[in-house]
C-alpha cells in the first residue's frame, strides 16, 4: 500500500531530498510520489529512506542515511532478483615485467564480495593491497586470471566501455586525493557527475554535490582550491566526490589516512551507513582499529590473500 511520511534533508544514497517534504510511497516499487517542489530526480522516484546515521566532522553532522526496515522483503523489490555476489575475482595477478626481473603485486588471488558488503585489505607496505583495490575499482588491469563485477567481466572491457563502467558503476576514493588543481571543491566534486551522466541538469548537479560536500561537513569551503584546504580536508573532498554519484561499489585507498583520530573515525562511519543503504564499499587502511570494524577483514602479504582473514566486528 501507501503509506504518507516527511523526508528530512538528508541524502539518500548519493540522490539527496530537500527539508521536510510530504508526499507517498509506493513500497512494491519503493518510488516516491511527492507533494510540492522537488529536486527532478526525487520526482523521478528516488528509493526512500529511513533514520540517518553517522557522526559529526567539525561541528557538522554526517546524514547517510540507513535503509527502511524491511525493504528486502518488498513485493517485488527489484533486490530479490539480484544475486547475492556482487563481485568475484579468480586466480587475478598483476606482474610488471617479465623473468627473473618480473615484479608480482597480486599474486593468483581468489576473492568473492557480496551485495551491501563492507570489506577492509589490511597488510604492510608492499602487500599488494593497494594494487588489489586498483584491480577491482577497475583503474588498472590484471596480467591473467578473471573479473567479474555485477555480471560484466570488466577484465576483458576495452579502455573505453571500462571507463564508461567505472564512471557508472565505482566510487573511488584515492591515497593522494588526486583532486584537479585548478578547480574548487566544489567543481571537483561535480565533475564527477557530469563524467558519470552528462545528461544531469546543472541544478540538479549543483543541489547533490552541496549535499555530498555538507555530509562531509565542508560545505562552507565549497569555493577554495585544493591548495586552500589542509590534506584531511582535501581527502574529504575526495569523499564526497566518490559519493555524490550514488555508486554500488566504493573502493577507498587510505580514506582516513590524512585525518585525525576524530575526523578519520566520522569519515569511515559515512563509509559504514554507504554500506547500511546497500552499496559496497572496500577500504584499504593500514588502521586495524578501524578495519576491525568492517564486516570481513582480508590479510594481505607478498600479494596473496594470507590465511588470516576474518570476520569483522559490524
Amino acid at each position: 500500500g501507501l503509506d504518507r511520511v516527511a523526508m528530512s534533508e538528508q541524502p539518500v544514497c548519493g540522490l539527496f531530498a530537500h527539508r521536510w517534504r510530504v508526499g507517498t510511497v509506493d513500497w512494491s516499487t519503493r518510488r516516491w510520489q511527492v507533494v510540492g517542489r522537488t529536486p527532478p530526480w526525487i520526482r523521478r522516484g528516488a528509493p526512500w529512506s529511513g533514520p540517518a546515521c553517522g557522526r559529526t566532522i567539525d561541528g557538522m553532522e554526517l546524514t547517510l542515511p540507513a535503509p527502511p526496515p524491511n525493504t528486502s522483503t518488498a513485493p517485488n523489490s527489484p533486490q530479490q532478483s539480484l544475486p547475492r555476489t556482487l563481485l568475484q575475482a579468480t586466480d587475478l595477478s598483476r606482474r610488471w615485467g617479465k623473468g627473473a626481473t618480473a615484479q608480482l603485486g597480486v599474486d593468483r588471488v581468489d576473492l568473492v564480495i557480496d551485495r551491501g558488503e563492507f570489506v577492509a585489505i589490511v597488510g604492510p607496505s608492499g602487500s599488494g593491497k593497494s594494487t588489489l583495490g586498483a584491480l577491482l575499482a577497475g583503474i588498472d588491469r590484471p596480467t591473467s586470471g578473471s573479473l567479474v563485477v555485477d555480471g560484466v567481466r570488466i577484465d576483458q572491457l576495452s579502455d573505453d566501455r571500462l571507463a564508461r563502467w567505472r564512471g557508472g558503476n565505482v566510487g573511488i576514493v584515492f591515497q593522494n586525493f588526486h583532486l584537479l588543481p585548478t578547480l574548487d571543491a566544489r567543481e571537483n566534486v561535480e565533475l564527477a557527475l557530469k563524467l558519470a551522466d552528462g545528461s544531469t541538469s546543472r541544478r540538479s548537479r549543483r543541489d547533490r554535490t552541496r549535499a555530498a560536500l555538507r555530509a562531509v561537513g565542508l560545505e562552507a569551503k565549497a569555493k577554495r582550491l585544493p591548495t586552500q584546504l589542509s590534506g584531511g580536508e582535501q581527502q574529504r573532498v575526495a569523499v564526497a566526490r566518490a559519493l555524490v554519484t550514488g555508486p554500488k561499489f566504493v573502493v577507498a585507498d587510505e580514506p582516513t589516512g590524512s585525518l585525525d583520530q576524530e575526523s578519520g573515525a566520522a569519515v569511515f562511519d559515512l563509509l559504514a551507513c554507504l554500506v547500511a543503504s546497500g552499496t559496497t564499499v572496500v577500504v584499504i587502511t593500514h588502521d586495524e582499529h578501524l578495519a576491525a570494524r568492517a564486516d570481513r577483514v582480508i590479510n594481505m602479504l607478498d600479494g596473496r590473500i594470507a590465511p588470516s582473514t576474518q570476520t569483522g566486528a559490524r
